[in-house]
């Protein structure tokens, strides 16, 4: 089992906590790591643009002018493309971009993911990750102790003291054990998450 030191809110060391194997020391598999992060960023896509092509623009019924004699190209229409105020060749149209992988992938992505973290040295135990009051100042001071700048900070239960004082943090993200995911993990050099998250994780993907 990989052994990772364990600090307080002030970045002292308080102990050391031995990681489950099975979660953060897998064999990395980079193919479903990409193809999860290509997922996530295909299903945050809207896919609402819209334009209209000839056949849905008004008018243009009437020929604009007589085929021969007039010197003009043959036109049959004010509405084609070339002319002003004509459709859109080959518009674009209300699409799904979603993609999906299996519940399996999932779970090797999101191992995969966090070995990567363990690995690089880049995954952070704090003994326990609770504000009195949502004080942006007292989150940095944390992160500084710890010599963090960009991070994901995975909390257990949700603290609304942290969660909110991290929004005010632009490389900083507070996330729930229920909501992390191989994109934000990959997006934020660091992993700060507290003991309990650790334990339940282990928990959920044993």
């Amino acid at each position: 089992m990989a052994k990772v030191s364990v600090f307080n809110m002030e970045g002292n060391e308080v102990g050391d906590i031995e990681l489950a194997d099975s979660i953060f020391n897998v064999e990395i598999n980079e193919h479903l790591v990409h193809m999860a992060v290509v997922s996530q960023l295909a299903n945050n896509r809207q896919g609402t643009q819209s334009a209209k092509t000839r056949s849905e623009v008004s008018g243009g019924g009437k020929k604009p002018w007589r085929q021969k004699g007039t010197g003009h190209a043959r036109q049959g229409s004010t509405r084609s493309p070339q002319w002003t105020g004509g459709g859109v060749v080959f518009a674009p149209k209300p699409r799904d971009y979603s993609m999906s992988l299996n519940k399996k992938e999932k779970r090797i992505a999101l191992k995969s993911a966090l070995t990567s973290r363990v690995q690089e040295g880049k995954f952070i135990v704090i003994d326990s990750l609770k504000l009195d009051e949502i004080k942006t100042k007292a989150l940095v001071n944390t992160l500084n102790s710890l010599n963090v700048n960009k991070a994901l900070v995975v909390l257990n239960e949700n603290d609304a003291n942290v969660v909110k004082s991290a929004k005010n943090i632009p490389d900083v993200k507070a996330a729930l054990t229920n909501t992390i995911n191989v994109y934000d993990i990959l997006k934020y050099d660091t992993v700060v998450i507290d003991k309990a998250a650790v334990e339940t994780i282990e928990e959920v993907y044993a």
